[in-house]
């Protein structure tokens, strides 16, 4: 289905290096801003207490963020979960008090200020569970990208396979950069969000790369240069793209804004990772299989000896 057809091929890989260089250039702010700012890690990853109040009326995170650090806890964390009464307290382990004296200690602070407040949920999660969540996270992103090399050098060949997951890679680590610089909370949800945007983002790519592959094989485009079948199958699943893209990225917003703090997390990390994602195959992915290489030949070579074996 297409709600516009382009007659002609618009030159995406005249401006390859252009939008490389723009990669490039994000890429190394992002590695920037993780490296000086870092990732704010979730009580999942640090360990610690978290509790969950609400308010009969509306109350200043100002003042409540006073009370908490007047404990001097060390770098306790005050937030709202989606309303102005609704409060979310973390604090980090303590070896000499338990969870439970922590949160009792807060609690009865913040009703000496103000006695409408109510104590919904209190989670504890130890330092050694966090770490090993740090882990098992870098090794669910590398398995990911072991798979995304493998599925695609099977299906294509290795450059496609290289291409897309550095053009993967490029928008995990612009998703990290964006909650480095402005200090979200990284959460476990954050992490499936990235998990799902690797998915989303090959998704796209493999598009892409199979309409590159039919324009090989097309007798009425054999008199064209690499870049411009590159450009013609970019060209062609424009429609696509917008339609598809353009409808998940309308249902992520409405998770980001109607979601509440739950979904809050998974959401942002979605909507970067859409737009980016549909950036980088289309201006990161295939400008680099032009700087890898791809070749007409290299690309209808094997489809020939396959068809042979099958006559």
């Amino acid at each position: 289905m297409e709600f516009f057809h382009i007659k002609r091929d618009i030159p995406f890989m005249s401006y390859g290096k252009l939008t490389t260089a723009i990669s490039l250039a994000t890429f190394v702010l992002a590695v920037a801003f993780l490296v000086m700012k870092g990732l704010n890690l979730g009580v999942e990853f640090t360990g610690g207490t978290v509790m969950e109040l609400r308010y009969s009326q509306s109350v200043d995170l100002n003042q409540v963020r006073e009370k908490v650090e007047g404990l001097k806890y060390g770098e306790a964390q005050v937030q709202s979960l989606g309303t102005t009464r609704d409060v979310m307290v973390r604090i980090p382990n303590i070896k000499t008090k338990t969870s439970a004296q922590l949160s009792n200690e807060v609690l009865n602070l913040l009703k000496a200020d103000r006695a409408d407040v109510e104590l919904r949920k209190v989670e504890f999660i130890g330092p050694s569970v966090g770490s090993e969540l740090v882990t098992h996270g870098a090794t669910a992103i590398l398995l990911v990208c072991v798979g995304i090399i493998a599925y695609l050098a099977i299906r294509f060949e290795w450059r496609f396979a290289v291409s897309a997951v550095i053009a993967n890679m490029h928008d995990v680590i612009i998703i990290l950069g964006c909650f480095a610089l402005f200090q979200w909370e990284f959460t476990l949800t954050v992490l499936a969000g990235i998990l799902a945007v690797l998915g989303y983002s090959v998704n796209e790519s493999v598009v892409v790369f199979d309409r590159i592959r039919e324009n090989f094989r097309k007798p009425n485009l054999r008199g064209k240069t690499v870049p411009q079948v590159i450009d013609n199958a970019i060209t062609a699943t424009i429609s696509r793209t917008l339609i598809t893209h353009g409808s998940t990225e309308c249902m992520v917003l409405s998770m980001l804004i109607f979601g509440g703090a739950a979904l809050h997390g998974f959401a942002m990390a979605l909507t970067i990772g859409i737009v980016f994602g549909i950036y980088s195959s289309v201006l990161v992915a295939s400008p680099l299989l032009l700087m890898l290489g791809v070749t007409r030949e290299n690309m209808i070579k094997p489809v020939r000896i396959k068809e042979e074996a099958v006559v």
